[in-house]
């Protein structure tokens, strides 16, 4: 519910004979009751002669209550009205009527038509809000206004060049403007609102000669002739222009829109493409046998970065050749994506072989885990984590100090064990590891020299074991 307080002037002549009847040519003081006003007493227009304040008030209350209007008009001429009782309306006196009845027992109660007894006094105007917009959206010109509509740039149109669409200047109106100046009127109580004195339509905001919408045209229709290359190693995809313009939903002042639905699809077909993240990859052993593994390492690319980097190289309207963004990367994009370079674990046959640059340069047995205890080495390929010299490995009921570790799948990893006498064979099927691969101390130190954080590390063969 919105009041507000407002001073209503002398307008209502067909009340005026309501305190006029019976007045002389001369001032006079009167003898009647001192709780009823004395003849002539006007308030806010409205002729209270011979009431109480109580009296008055209903009556000045009772004479807007069912009654009240608010014509609304246009600025082409056209006019509708809002009627009290559509919206709740009702005005309240919130003066002190009492004041001014004392104020005329002060003065000895003196009338007549040399006698000056008008007075305004503040009363309240309250109105249903919810009520109102209900009854502005129903007016005719709000509900068959011409939309205003800025300058624009055209669609993509298969064939055919970008253009600017001219801004139209149409007569509909703000409807939260509308309902403020509405609302100010009814509690003013005003019978008139002329809305071509307000702020309530909408203007135009961008003109068709606009330099900013002439340049972004420019740049959408440049986009035809522009490519984006991406890089895969040696291969390359290219999205050229005319894929790009059917992309392109138009301009706004932060540049050139780009549909990141179809940006982001694209982006999806590169990544099911290229990526190989988890991947089964297939690996030729140290000793010539062809096998599959699979596990967390790999391509990856970052798709909601990369869909983002992809809208805004294209809105920079110039050719381009890009690497995707990537979440996880991997050794080559030529060949088997980990390289030449990797830790190859032989589960099966208990060999380590350590390769760079395609050249094994060391080939060490060792112990991995304890098949009877359930505690076997899992096949997969992996990134080693990071390397690290005296730690102590803890687990529930051990503690265990080593020189050299090599983590690379959860708590798994590859370190010294000096504790062992001898590595290889079967040892690991009843006295093995709790999953990880011990080492003979100085193949230890040789692998710990070469090994790097993210180098594959694949391990195969326990489903023979």
């Amino acid at each position: 519910m919105r009041r507000g307080t407002w001073k209503r002037s002398l307008f209502a002549a067909a009340f005026l004979a309501f305190w006029l009847a019976g007045a002389g040519g001369q001032a006079f003081a009167a003898e009647d009751s001192t709780d009823r006003f004395v003849d002539g007493t006007v308030i806010n227009g409205l002729g209270v002669t011979g009431m109480t304040a109580e009296e008055a008030k209903a009556f000045i209350e009772s004479f807007y209550q069912g009654g009240y209007t608010l014509k609304i008009r246009d600025r082409e001429g056209k006019q509708e009205t809002i009627h009290d009782t559509d919206i709740g309306y009702s005005l309240k006196v919130t003066g002190d009527l009492e004041a001014i009845l004392q104020a005329e027992n002060d003065g000895g109660r003196i009338s007549g038509p040399d006698v000056d007894n008008r007075y305004e006094v503040e009363v309240a105007a309250e109105y249903d809000e919810k009520r109102l917009r209900a009854e502005l959206l129903k007016l005719s010109f709000v509900k068959n206004a011409r939309e205003t509509k800025d300058a624009s740039i055209t669609p993509y149109r298969e064939g055919m060049a970008f253009e600017i669409v001219p801004e139209v200047q149409g007569n509909d109106l703000d409807v939260e403007k509308l309902e403020a100046a509405v609302g100010g009127a009814l509690r003013a109580g005003a019978e008139v609102l002329e809305l071509s004195g307000t702020d309530c339509y909408k203007t135009v905001k961008v003109h068709a000669d606009d330099p900013g919408l002439i340049s972004l045209c420019d740049a959408m229709n440049r986009c035809a002739d522009m490519s984006v290359t991406y890089v895969f190693g040696d291969t390359e995809e290219i999205l050229e222009g005319s894929e790009i313009c059917r992309w392109l939903e138009g301009a706004d002042e932060t540049g050139i829109l780009v549909d990141e639905a179809q940006a982001a699809a694209y982006v999806k077909t590169l990544a099911n493409q290229y990526d190989t993240y988890g991947m089964p990859h297939d690996f030729l052993t140290a000793q010539g046998d062809q096998v599959t593994v699979t596990g967390p390492y790999g391509w990856k690319i970052n798709q909601a970065a990369e869909t983002e980097a992809l809208i805004q190289a294209i809105r920079a309207g110039e050719n381009t050749e890009r690497e995707p963004i990537y979440e996880k990367t991997a050794a080559s994009r030529s060949g088997n994506d980990y390289g030449t370079t990797y830790v190859e674990v032989d589960l099966k046959n208990q060999h380590l072989y350590l390769f760079e640059d395609g050249s094994c340069i060391l080939d060490t047995p060792f112990v991995s885990g304890n098949v009877s205890k359930g505690w076997t080495t899992p096949d997969g390929l992996y990134y080693l984590y990071y390397k690290q010299t005296d730690k102590v490995l803890r687990g529930e009921d051990y503690e265990t100090p080593v020189k050299y570790w090599m983590p690379f799948n959860g708590g798994i990893g590859l370190h010294d064990a000096n504790w062992r006498s001898s590595f290889g064979g079967e040892i690991y099927k009843n006295s093995g590891s709790h999953g990880c691969i011990n080492l003979p101390p100085d193949a230890a130190a040789i692998v710990y020299e070469h090994v790097y954080k993210n180098m594959p590390v694949i391990c195969h063969g326990s489903s023979g074991i």
